[in-house]
């Protein structure tokens, strides 16, 4: 997990602005599935935004805990809505070229 800085989170936030969520959290909850998929998501593509449908209540404690099981970084929750980032390993690999 990396620290950002306001700039890098506001830069991320525009960047995220038009994408759709990849994941949504429904009725299961937080499964293996949700977290597997979320890791996957952010390998391809450093950036996504997750929807909580159902766990509205819990979202923060839910979505540290998937920043923690994936390495991943919150940028910010706006609503229901949790935006996440993730830097790609290999610098050749990294889509997003933080400042």
């Amino acid at each position: 997990m990396i620290e950002l800085t306001s700039k890098q989170r506001k830069n991320l936030e525009k960047l995220a602005h038009n994408l759709n969520p990849i994941v949504i959290i429904g009725g299961a909850g937080l499964t293996e599935g949700v977290t597997n998929m979320v890791a996957s998501s952010l390998e391809a593509h450093e950036l996504l935004k997750i929807k909580f449908n159902e766990y509205k209540d819990e979202k923060h404690e839910l979505t540290q805990e998937i920043c923690q099981t994936c390495d991943a970084t919150l940028v910010r929750i706006i609503g229901n809505v949790a935006i996440l980032y993730k830097q790609a390993e290999n610098p050749d690999n990294r889509i997003i070229k933080l400042d």
